[in-house]
């Protein structure tokens, strides 16, 4: 039987944001190429493009998810994007594909579920608006994410969730697929994501979690600390 997430992992805001100018000017450079339709097609009405900034390919035009995917290449688009890069940076995790998304205005994506998209199946995707509007409703499990530009959402996109722009802009999101570490369950738990929780609904083998707990009492931080004990707690067979 499929257990319910809990309410509070189902999407959350990061504690990290970035500086929408330079998210656009950056943006500004890659308009001029072809950016392709989301192969998705039955996902959407209306347009709906996207191009790579990493890609298992290594081509721009590679706009697909690719999952299992062993070797993911940034694109030469990336190399021309220096606070894309810069951004990049900031995750200390394994980065898959990376992808900017347009959703042109008056279009939609239906709702739908993205398979093993949530953080309990070792894996994050994360928003971070470049250019967005108030009438650009993001719903993820029946609730609006107030997204701004700049911002830095995770979301279990493994959830129902769909997109309406109603605005007269091109919605452009930046979307980063990454693999979940130690570093990413101390940014997430920073954020009030129950991330012991979480990872009770798919429970690291003993030998994965005994590692995570000593990173965690390294890092020597309240927050680290607390989250330390918290999987300790869900280790002991008497819990």
């Amino acid at each position: 039987m499929r257990k319910t997430p809990p309410m509070e992992s189902r999407f959350i805001q990061l504690p990290c944001s970035f500086d929408p100018v330079r998210l656009q000017a950056d943006l500004a450079r890659c308009v001029a190429l072809q950016w392709p339709l989301h192969y998705n097609q039955w996902d959407y009405a209306g347009s709906w493009t996207c191009i790579a900034l990493r890609s298992a390919t290594g081509a721009a035009n590679d706009v697909y998810a690719h999952p299992g995917a062993s070797t993911w290449a940034n694109t030469p688009l990336l190399g021309q994007c220096d606070y894309f890069r810069e951004v990049l940076s900031f995750f200390q995790c394994p980065l898959e594909t990376v992808r900017l998304l347009a959703l042109a205005p008056g279009s939609s994506i239906h709702t739908h579920r993205d398979q093993h998209t949530g953080y309990a199946h070792g894996f994050l995707r994360l928003h971070v608006p470049v250019i967005t509007h108030p009438e650009v409703h993001f719903v993820v499990d029946g609730v609006v994410l107030p997204m701004q530009a700049g911002e830095c959402w995770y979301a279990n996109f493994d959830l129902p969730h769909s997109v309406k722009n109603n605005s007269p802009v091109s919605r452009v999101h930046l979307v980063i697929d990454a693999l979940r570490n130690e570093w990413t369950d101390q940014l997430l738990a920073q954020a009030g994501f129950p991330v012991a929780a979480v990872t009770a609904e798919r429970p690291y083998t003993a030998g994965e979690k005994a590692q995570i707990i000593a990173n965690l009492l390294a890092m020597n931080t309240e927050a680290s600390r607390a989250l330390a004990m918290q999987l300790q707690q869900s280790t002991d067979p008497l819990n």
